[in-house]
Order: C-alpha cells, then structure tokens, then sequence
C-alpha cells in the first residue's frame, strides 16, 4: 500500500513538473521569437551600414535620388570600400569605369581637371556615380532599367528594349537576358528593400 501512494505521489509530481514545464516552454517561446528577430536585425543594420552618409546625401538630393537606392548600389558594387578594384577596371565606392569616368567628366559634369585617380576619392566617385544613375532613371524611368545600364551600359539596354524576347513594351524589360546583369539587378533591388525596411523600422523606432 505505502509503494501504491509513493508511485502516485511520483506520478502526481511528474504531471506537475511537466505541466510547469509546458508553461515555461510556452512564456518563452515569444521572448525567444523575439531575440532572434532582434539578433537579426542587428545583424542586417551591421550589413547595411550608412557609411559617408553626408556626402551620399548630398548628391542623392542634388540629383533627385532616394539615398538609400545610393547606399544598396554601393554596398554591392563595393561593398563600402573606397579603394575597390574591379577584374574589369571600374574604380571606388560606386565602381566607375575609365570610359565612363571620361564621358562624365568631359560632357556631363565639365570637371577638365579631374583624372581617373580620383575615383578613389569617396566625395568624387559618389558625385560621378550619383549623376550617372539619376541620367539612367530619366533617360528609362524605371529602376530596373537604370540598374541594368549602370551594369551594362545603356547601349546594350536600348537593344534588350528593342527585342520583344526581353520587353514587350518597349519601356521595361520583363527579362534581362545577361545573368550578371540580371543578378546584378536582383541583388540590388534585395539590398534597396532591406535597406528601406531596416530603416524605416529605426525611424519609427525613434519616433516611438
């Protein structure tokens, strides 16, 4: 009779201790939810950092731009790094390339006293980069088109416009033939979204 009330008093206990726990699973489970969710968060804002946020803005504004469409076209064309080389020989934070840098300098932006060189130069190379892709987006008027040309040049876009495999409006293109522009595009459609999510979340955040 005493082992009978000893193994009830046991199993009376373990429906306690499992209840208890079941309880405790479930006032963690929002906490946790919540950890990760800022843990991720932390981690996409070290990835998608504002860095010379004063000189992005600056010529974000003069050329009618959102900054962050700035901050995602330089966080993959260089990953933030002022001194970034590309195999094809495009230079700096916003990757200019020798012929693009001429065009700009010499019909655009009549700055006869710069060279090449100083497109390691963060103030020069974000000017020249902003300009060029504020030129696409009127001369397209979408981003995906503006982003293609930046990649590939507008030449090869207005021949993908033309082609109804790749447009069939003539104004967007509903495919990009070339994988690296097209994943090129993709990447920083990706980086532009997050880049608005993240902060406008810390706008608000601050705003309370």
């Amino acid at each position: 009779m005493a082992a009978i009330k000893k193994e009830k008093k046991q199993d009376k206990l373990t429906v306690i201790s499992r209840t208890l726990t079941v309880i405790i699973i479930a006032a963690l489970i929002p906490l946790s939810v919540s950890v990760a969710e800022y843990a991720r968060y932390e981690y996409l804002l070290a990835r998608h950092p504002l860095d010379y946020s004063e000189t992005v803005e600056k010529y974000a504004r003069e050329n009618n731009l959102d900054k962050y469409l700035v901050y995602a076209i330089i966080k993959i064309e260089s990953g933030f790094n002022p001194k970034a080389v590309s195999g094809a020989g495009a230079r700096g934070l916003m990757q200019i390339m020798p012929d693009t840098f001429d065009w700009l300098r010499e019909y655009r932006l009549g700055d006869g006293e710069r060279d090449y060189g100083d497109m390691f130069n963060p103030d020069d190379n974000i000017r020249y980069g902003c300009y060029l892709i504020a030129y696409h987006l009127g001369n397209y008027g979408n981003i995906d088109c503006a982003l293609a040309a930046y990649h590939a040049g507008d030449k090869r876009v207005d021949e993908w416009l033309k082609n109804a495999l790749y447009s069939s409006d003539g104004k967007t293109l509903d495919k990009i033939p070339g994988r690296d522009t097209a994943h090129y595009v993709d990447k920083v459609n990706q980086a532009y979204k997050t880049y608005l999510k993240l902060y406008e979340r810390a706008a608000r955040a601050q705003n309370g």
